[in-house]
């Protein structure tokens, strides 16, 4: 069939993905180098539009048109399952067990989704990689880095590496136009590496295959990065990381170990903060779950820190083994601040308080400006809903 409208539905993962989802759709979560909604965009070539929270739905609208392909936006595309999409017909839908994974729809079809998904279902056997726990966002990092890095440099050339540079596996080395990398330690033995446009890997950095650095990203003065670690666009990271996810617009500008962990976008993390991702007795990380109210078994060894949205850290913190924090909170002070803290917190160890939040946009509306940015009314209608609904 020919290329329908894409549209990227949050699906029932979305309760399991908070806080991230709290502040965009589940397609906008970044994994490997592309958010799930760029992926589908190269393998489809067009754009995509959003089926998500009503709250969302101004930020991220909805494009209805004739012919509809709605898609299960925690569902990670691949060149086997698009095979598989480009087969469907008007009104069948697409299933792997009890996964639904698209459906094809026309617009009156489309405005009532639901009632249409147990008709005309095709079964798929092959591969599939689906998003449905905030863990998986760095368990899925590996092949989704490595997969991405195919999608986006086939039939390309990458700029020419530096001479001062220690390389290995310089064939699995991508520097977009513009980049700047210098006196660093790129290993690809282990995994690619892809630097995006306009970034810049400081002197003495080593990095360790399969990393992605996003475009006009900053990788600083001596920083350890072992794979599979995204640093996503307009970030500063510093210091050692670990199998970790930036989504972006965050800083880790210093010394201190991040390790198994998803940073959301607008965060900082201060000076010498560390978390650990082991806990002392090797046992399974157990992590705050939204969607449960409980905490919840992920059946891993290691498993660091969850940072929502506009979150941040004094120096020195430090965060146990799955620490889950909301949005917008503010975390500082001696001792082991809690493994949960809910969205709009003020405190650490000793205590939390509310984040009132007209304090709140003050920080965000001078943070967005270093970048360039306005917190304008419809960022500020998201994080009140978060703050009145979410807390």
């Amino acid at each position: 069939m020919a290329v329908s409208n894409i549209i990227l539905w949050d699906g029932p993962s979305r309760e399991n993905l908070l806080p991230f989802t709290y502040t965009r759709p589940v397609a906008d979560i970044r994994v490997g180098i592309l958010t799930i909604r760029e992926k589908y965009e190269y393998y489809f070539k067009t754009k995509t539009s959003f089926l998500t929270q009503d709250y969302l739905a101004q930020k991220f609208p909805t494009n209805i048109e004739a012919d509809n392909l709605l898609f299960n936006a925690a569902v990670i595309p691949n060149a086997e399952l698009l095979q598989a999409l480009l087969s469907l017909q008007n009104a069948q839908t697409l299933w792997q067990g009890d996964d639904f994974i698209a459906g094809r729809f026309d617009e009156i079809q489309i405005a009532n989704y639901s009632e249409y998904l147990n008709i005309n279902k095709i079964s798929y056997s092959g591969t599939l990689s689906k998003l449905d726990a905030i863990w998986k966002i760095f368990l899925l990092n590996d092949q989704e880095i490595k997969s991405d890095f195919k999608l986006i440099t086939q039939g390309r050339t990458s700029q020419k590496i530096h001479e001062s540079n220690f390389v290995l596996g310089s064939e699995l080395i991508f520097i977009e136009e513009g980049a700047h990398v210098y006196h660093a330690s790129l290993n690809a033995s282990t995994g690619p590496i892809y630097i995006g446009k306009d970034a810049e890997v400081m002197e003495g950095a080593l990095i360790r295959g399969p990393f992605a650095l996003g475009e006009h990203s900053t990788l600083k003065l001596g920083a350890k990065i072992y794979g599979a670690t995204t640093i996503g666009p307009h970030c500063k990271v510093g210091g050692e990381v670990s199998n970790s996810v930036f989504f972006g617009l965050s800083n880790k500008a210093h010394d201190g170990f991040i390790g198994n962990a998803v940073i959301g976008e607008w965060c900082n993390i201060g000076a010498d903060s560390n978390n650990s991702n082991l806990k002392n007795n090797y046992e399974e990380v157990k992590v705050w779950s939204f969607a449960e109210k409980t905490f919840v078994k992920t059946g891993l060894q290691f498993c660091g820190l969850f940072l929502g949205d506009h979150s941040k850290c004094g120096i020195n913190t430090m965060f146990n083994t799955g620490t889950v924090v909301g949005v917008s909170s503010n975390i500082f002070g001696g001792g082991f601040p809690r493994t949960f803290i809910p969205s709009f917190s003020w405190g650490g160890a000793s205590g939390l308080t509310d984040y009132k939040i007209d304090k709140a946009f003050e920080t965000a509306a001078k943070v967005m400006e270093r970048r360039g940015l306005v917190l304008d009314a419809q960022e500020k209608s998201i994080l009140t809903h978060i703050y009145t609904h979410y807390k």
